[in-house]
């Protein structure tokens, strides 16, 4: 009797302290509205969701996550910090051998701001993408999640084969059961899809895109409407860099592409299969 009423005890005592252990670990909310992030980056999350979508891909503070070529750290200023205290943040960024200047000159503003402050982003993991020929993001099967926003065009463009190269990179990097989280401009169906096309606009078909996880092993496990932009006719003089943040025209009708904002997009959910 006694054993029975100190264990109803001990479960008592251990659901009140959760809680206030959970606590310790900061909310993606509260990360998405830190003040790490700059006013001009947050007035991005209005098309970009990043609440709503790294729910969607199911990121928690304690996995291992990758993020392909994080940029100028969009992503990295949500993720580094809400990963810092228990999982482990990789960029899989632009290879430093590479010829290059642009890449070169992102890759280092991205050391110079993410490599000196660990107090603010934690201990980031940097590592080198460039299909085909770096590869390996993580050592195979270490990561819970990958991610990549709006990069798919630029392997495609290097040929179909490079983004099927892409593909099975990330499959590599996954454990079993991880998940692999796209987001990407879509095209309106029946648009063509050839690399030229594609150079042009940015955008990608999204039942193309599926096949190629597919058949590099990947499950789809959902879509989501998240980043969807039913203004965006995915028609512009200069493609997707028309529209916002690039605006790519300048002056030219800007309060017409600034009323359109960012571009449409497809939110993919992949699993690696057990």
């Amino acid at each position: 009797m006694y054993a029975s009423v100190y264990s109803l005890l001990f479960l008592l005592l251990f659901s009140l302290l959760s809680p206030a252990c959970a606590e310790d670990l900061p909310s993606l909310v509260s990360v998405v509205d830190g003040p790490q992030r700059s006013a001009s980056r947050k007035a991005r999350d209005v098309y970009r969701h990043p609440v709503e979508t790294l729910r969607f891909f199911e990121i928690r503070p304690e996995l291992t996550v990758v993020e392909i070529w994080p940029g100028g750290g969009w992503y990295t200023d949500i993720l580094a910090p809400y990963l810092k205290a228990r999982g482990q943040y990789i960029a899989a960024h632009f290879d430093p051998l590479t010829d290059k200047r642009m890449y070169i000159g992102a890759l280092e503003r991205f050391q110079s701001r993410y490599e000196n402050d660990p107090e603010t982003w934690g201990k980031i993991r940097i590592t080198a993408f460039d299909p085909p020929h770096e590869l390996e993001i993580a050592p195979p099967g270490s990561a819970d999640r990958v991610l990549t926003f709006r990069n798919l065009h630029n392997w495609y463009m290097r040929g179909p084969a490079v983004l099927d190269q892409a593909a099975q990179a990330f499959y590599r990097a996954l454990k079993p059961g991880g998940i692999l989280g796209v987001v990407e401009h879509r095209l309106r169906p029946g648009d063509d899809l050839k690399p030229g096309q594609v150079a042009k606009g940015g955008y990608m078909d999204e039942a193309y895109v599926i096949q190629v996880f597919e058949k590099a092993g990947f499950r789809l496990a959902g879509k989501s409407e998240i980043n969807a932009n039913p203004k965006d006719s995915t028609r512009h003089p200069k493609g997707v860099w028309t529209l916002p943040p690039t605006l790519r025209l300048k002056e030219k009708d800007r309060e017409k592409y600034l009323n359109i904002g960012e571009s449409d997009r497809m939110t993919l959910k992949f699993i690696k299969p057990e």
